[in-house]
């Protein structure tokens, strides 16, 4: 009969794990705890001083100063994160929660799972990123849709950007570090006992091949003690939080094409491709690293033609930081955007979905591309009946508004928030919970577009100077506009009809 194991840990707490391991990592060895609300992972090699002292501080300090804050519950969804350190028989290990259920494979691989036998194991991001996986394995109820992919990676660049706010780096950003639930639209990290604090802890890993930047892979031969060897850091992570998000909403890498560097060495070819000569597939003025669609399996297509599904389908404030990370960024690091830039262009793209009018289309969801006859890339179907789009100012000063460069789609049933009324509200984890109830919503009523008031005190009708109190509507066409609020970072809507 398998014994458990009682010890007390670096916090004072008593854990208790069963004395049977569950999986071993590169590093690791785990096990469960009896109830399985945690495990404990136990690392093979003795650790030195330095070591020891870097885990003190992830579990102690950079914890404290991460989850004690405000929006310190929100962000323990995002990041699982090791709470204590133990020993047993002279190894050191860590306790980190055990992730939620989302995080396993409900329905695993199509045909009952027959295929790959996943079903309970954990969703590692490499599933979700391939376009092979996506269409030939995986059952469809796993892979969510346009709106929940884009909220995957909104809680992924969510994440990074508090680690590097508490001047921490992942060091291996990749999809077998970062867990998705594409179903619900959720992520998390994971594997955070090895973060890098920058100038005393350097990284334990080089990071993860397809996520390493560029300069990582072309200094990689040189001693690690060498001044011109690249080792990971923040701005290294930056690099493969936009490979990540590329590939996980347009399921291609987005180095990886048929440019061949060296003909006689396939592995100088590859540290050429993914280092030194690191060409972006989509280059606008570089068309020699495109994938040739003569050599893509059919089971990758529509993704891998670059033709047919290319970046701007994500939109313009997605568009804009793709080609700053993979056009500025690639080979100068300190040119690639920041997680928060990632995050904000999340958060607008969001308000850029538009569904599809086809029921049978597989994404349901597409990023409205400012054209006047919109239509859903992925499956052909174009946009049928009025759209109103919702253009947004916001006050600087008493009467004077500004463009905000945002937008919100309007379909039957869309919430308008906190957040959109209010250019100084954002929505992260710092929201409080008033903030996060919508304040309006939008409907389709016999043929015509209404804007239903719930909560906002203040709206007006600017056009028709009419006040709208909580539990009116107002119709919306062309050219209205409608005052959210008056307070000092106050939004103005006008509205904007587009006919399908």
């Amino acid at each position: 009969m398998t014994s458990i194991i009682t010890l007390t840990a670096s916090d004072g707490s008593q854990v208790r794990f069963v004395d049977e391991r569950k999986a071993s990592g590169g590093l690791k060895d785990v096990f469960f705890s009896p109830d399985k609300d945690y495990v404990v992972a136990f690392y093979r090699d003795k650790m030195d001083g330095v070591g020891r002292e870097r885990l003190n501080l992830i579990t102690g300090t950079y914890r404290e100063r991460i989850f004690n804050q405000e929006g310190g519950d929100y962000l323990k969804r995002l990041l699982v994160w090791p709470t204590a350190t133990v020993e047993h028989d002279g190894r050191i290990g860590v306790v980190v929660p055990f992730f939620d259920q989302d995080f396993f494979f409900k329905y695993g691989s199509r045909n009952d799972d027959q295929l790959l036998n996943i079903r309970k194991r954990e969703k590692e991001g490499k599933w979700f990123a391939s376009a092979k996986n996506r269409s030939k394995f995986l059952d469809p109820r796993e892979l969510g849709d346009g709106m929940t992919q884009l909220k995957t990676c909104l809680m992924i660049a969510r994440a990074v950007r508090r680690l590097h706010s508490a001047g921490l780096a992942h060091s291996d950003l990749s999809y077998k570090n970062v867990l998705l639930d594409p179903s619900s639209g959720r992520a998390c990290l994971i594997d955070l006992d090895g973060l890098v604090v920058p100038g005393k802890f350097p990284p334990d890993v080089a990071g993860t091949p397809d996520f390493f930047a560029p300069e990582v892979v072309a200094t990689a031969k040189l001693d690690r003690h060498d001044p011109k060897r690249f080792l990971p850091s923040r701005l290294t992570d930056q690099h493969a939080l936009a490979v990540l998000i590329y590939m996980n909403l347009l399921f291609r890498h987005p180095l990886k094409g048929d440019k061949i560097h060296d003909m006689n060495d396939t592995q100088r070819d590859e540290d050429l491709a993914m280092g030194e000569r690191a060409l972006f597939i989509e280059h606008p003025a570089d068309a020699s690293n495109r994938v040739k669609l003569a050599n893509v399996p059919a089971a990758e297509l529509p993704w891998k033609d670059t033709a047919k599904l290319p970046y701007t389908i994500t939109g313009p404030y997605l568009s804009d930081v793709i080609l700053r990370a993979f056009i500025d960024g690639l080979h100068q690091p300190a040119a690639r955007p920041t997680a928060d830039e990632w995050e904000t262009a999340l958060v607008k793209t969001v308000d850029l979905l538009q569904p599809c009018q086809n029921p049978d289309c597989a994404q349901k969801w597409f990023v409205f591309d400012n054209s006047t006859k919109p239509r859903c890339p992925y499956c052909g179907t174009p946009f049928r009946g009025k759209l109103p789009i919702l253009n947004f100012y916001s006050s600087h000063k008493e009467g004077n508004f500004r463009p905000d460069n945002h937008r919100l789609m309007v379909y039957s049933g869309q919430s308008l928030f906190p957040w959109h009324v209010n250019r100084r509200v954002f929505p992260n984890e710092r929201l409080t919970a008033a903030q996060t109830r919508r304040v309006g919503y939008f409907v389709l009523h016999n043929g015509e577009w209404y804007f239903v008031n719930e909560t906002l005190p203040g709206l007006r009708d600017v056009r028709n100077k009419r006040n709208i109190p909580p539990g009116d509507k107002t119709k919306l066409e062309d050219g209205a506009q409608l005052l959210f609020s008056e307070e000092n970072g106050g939004r103005l809507c006008v509205v904007q009809m587009v006919d399908g």
